[in-house]
């Protein structure tokens, strides 16, 4: 999987996501900050307080940290899946 392609997953993937459900398209400044975070770890707990920490800012509302943490696991996979190859 190309760069391009991981990126369009990884935004697909935060957009039905949702937090806090204001619809689709609803959160293109944090799915930015995200995606460049999933770039910089490949540990899910810090992936998930980053996440975390980055809808707060915007948003002044605490995500649970459970959430934080499947929508990180989730997107660890998306950017491995991305990295292997034949």
């Amino acid at each position: 999987m190309e760069v391009q392609e991981m990126h369009i997953r990884l935004v697909i993937a935060l957009n039905e996501w949702d937090p806090f459900k204001l619809g689709f398209g609803q959160y293109e400044t944090e799915i930015a900050d995200v995606v460049q975070a999933v770039h910089t770890s490949d540990n899910e707990e810090k992936l998930a307080t980053k996440i975390q920490d980055i809808y707060e800012f915007s948003f002044e509302e605490i995500i649970p940290n459970d959430e934080c943490r499947k929508i990180a696991n989730q997107l660890l996979q998306i950017k491995h899946a991305g990295s292997c190859s034949l």
